[in-house]
């Protein structure tokens, strides 16, 4: 059977590995505030903090790290 960290830490790198979907500041914002909120519920899972709460605050990261980090196109 898969242990918390493990499944915590497997959920953490496909979020990392789809962090860069999206070409536009809107699309990054949807794609990051929805893998924050992943992580951050399997994260908050892990440490004994509330789910929901780590939802919130990983989804309200990721969106807004999605957003200012949106490449330029030239």
């Amino acid at each position: 059977m898969v242990s918390r960290v493990t499944s915590s830490l497997l959920v953490v790198c496909l979020a990392v590995g789809l962090a860069g979907c999206g070409d536009t500041p809107g699309q990054r914002a949807v794609s990051g505030g929805l893998i924050g909120a992943g992580g951050g519920a399997a994260l908050g899972a892990v440490t004994g903090i509330n789910p929901l709460t780590g939802a919130l605050i990983g989804g309200g990261v990721g969106a807004a790290t999605g957003a200012v980090t949106a490449p330029r196109h030239w």
